[in-house]
């Protein structure tokens, strides 16, 4: 079978096309895989491509009890600089990541990035001063920013059209169930008073980067980034380890549907530098990629988070205002596992916008039942209305945007492009990091419920951007996406738009 692929290769080549003329989907090849693509079911592709998956890591630092064992008292400044290194080590990485990308490949770039991890870890676990700790923070957080760049854009680039969502929309989940291991590991170590109580969160960081290392021996490379090396004999590799021998798709259809996106993309732009994420098309798809990641942190995730403090302000004591915490996180897990079935019958860009509408509302009851809060029950509302928040925005806003940001950027310059939404996300969630705690503090702005009327105006705000700026990338291929940017096609009318047509206002 292998070597009938091989013979087909020698002798054939990608056809040649006008781009500028639209006519790209009306090659045979690519456009019967594009076909394929479309009628691909969930579960068929499950079954073609039973290999594909990727995971993350996660950390909760007992930063109090460490500061007393070394016997030091943590100035302001200090622990500022503690919480803010990791996500400014994010900010950082996510920058840097896309270089080493694109030179070295997504698995090697993801296998550095777990010895990194690795060899940090040591640094915070054996910490003997505060400034040794803050620079390990800082350090770990640079493959923090990395992690989050190369999981969706390798989940893009190895899964079917009938899978990607599924898929991508899981790193989520990854994040959720860091949250699960975070408060996992808090509650269990709440009585200790020894060393461990601080080293046990930092040692739980070595278990992820040495179980994605293992998995790293049996992941294929990304094929679209192989076919940009000129390396189409890995790429047909790749796609054979991806897919299931007893249930094989047409690889070589595959293949020249990869190409033929490359060959679009390289006419259209000849570089691929972070620049060009603000030229002619790119400029829109970045911009796009920006917001839907940025809204995650504007459109109320940081009042969100502290639904903890609202339920101790309803009397319950700080140890039941955490297991409610945890409810909390459990309904974001089962949130974002209703997002894959939602997918199948709806777009992302109607499950996005319906989330937007239904948080905002939310964030508005939640700001106008402060002004009750002398009743009893009231704060119990506010409360129980984070939770649905909560369960709401893991369903649709959470998960769909990473969906959205690996399906939206040209597949030549993914990684920068998530890369600047993700150093763009992490710098809001710092600048809400500082604000919050002077927002609800009752000796500051004493905001309190009444937070949930800035960001529902800013929720609002957001909805009217996606209404009119966020497209439908349901069913579509990244080929076909390039060509509707291209074409300048509004985003209400991605989804029925007929690409065969010539002129993009029809």
């Amino acid at each position: 079978m292998d070597d009938k692929l091989e013979a087909k290769n020698d002798t054939a080549e990608a056809p040649q096309v006008d781009f500028k003329k639209g006519t790209l989907l009306e090659i045979d090849a690519t456009r019967d895989i594009t076909n394929t693509e479309h009628d691909l079911k969930f579960w068929a592709a499950v079954r073609q491509y039973p290999t594909i998956g990727l995971a993350t890591n996660t950390k909760a630092p007992t930063l109090s009890l460490l500061l007393g064992k070394l016997g030091l008292e943590c100035s302001a400044p200090w622990q500022t600089g503690l919480g803010m290194g990791n996500p400014i080590g994010q900010v950082l990485g996510a920058l840097g990541c896309g270089w080493p990308l694109e030179r070295f490949g997504r698995k090697w770039t993801l296998a550095v990035c777990c010895v990194w991890s690795i060899c940090f870890v040591f640094v915070q676990f054996f910490s003997t001063s505060i400034g040794m700790l803050c620079a390990g923070e800082i350090l770990g957080g640079l493959a923090y920013g990395f992690y989050v760049v190369i999981a969706p854009t390798y989940a893009s680039e190895i899964c079917p059209l009938a899978l990607r969502g599924v898929l991508t929309a899981s790193v989520n989940l990854a994040f959720v169930i860091g949250q699960f291991i975070a408060q996992g590991c808090a509650a269990g170590l709440e009585t200790r008073l020894d060393q461990w109580a601080y080293k046990a969160p930092f040692a739980i960081q070595w278990v992820w980067p040495v179980i994605l290392l293992t998995g790293l021996f049996f992941a294929p490379e990304s094929p679209y980034w192989l076919i940009r090396q000129n390396r189409k004999e890995d790429a047909r590799k790749s796609l054979m380890k991806l897919s299931s021998p007893k249930n094989r798709p047409d690889i070589e259809g595959m293949l020249v549907m990869i190409e033929q996106t490359d060959l679009l993309e390289q006419e259209l732009e000849k570089t691929t530098t972070y620049l060009d994420c603000f030229k002619r098309a790119n400029l829109v798809r970045t911009e796009i990629s920006v917001m839907v990641y940025l809204i995650q942190v504007i459109g109320g995730n940081p009042l969100i988070a502290y639904a903890n403090f609202f339920f101790e302000q309803a009397g319950l004591d700080p140890a039941d205002a955490f297991n409610m915490g945890v409810g909390n996180t459990a309904l974001g897990f089962v949130g974002t596992c209703l997002s894959w079935p939602l997918m199948s019958y709806f777009g992302r860009r109607t499950i996005y916008n319906s989330g937007m509408i239904f948080m905002t509302t939310v964030l508005f009851i939640i700001g106008f039942l402060d002004f009750g809060r002398s009743r009893a029950g009231v704060v119990w509302a506010q409360a129980s209305l984070m939770d649905i928040w909560t369960f709401c925005y893991q369903m649709t806003v959470g998960p769909i945007c990473f969906v959205i940001i690996s399906e939206i950027s040209a597949t030549r310059l993914r990684s920068k492009t998530i890369a600047i939404s993700t150093a763009v996300q992490a710098l809001a969630s710092i600048v809400f990091t500082v604000a919050m705690p002077y927002m609800l503090s009752s000796d500051e702005a004493n905001w309190r419920g009444k937070a949930g009327f800035l960001f529902g105006g800013v929720s609002l705000v957001c909805y009217i951007w996606c209404f009119f700026r966020l497209p439908e990338s349901r069913k579509r291929t990244f080929e076909e996406l390039d060509i509707l940017f291209e074409r300048k096609v509004p985003a209400r009318k991605f989804a029925k738009y007929d690409l065969l047509t010539m002129d993009a206002g029809a």
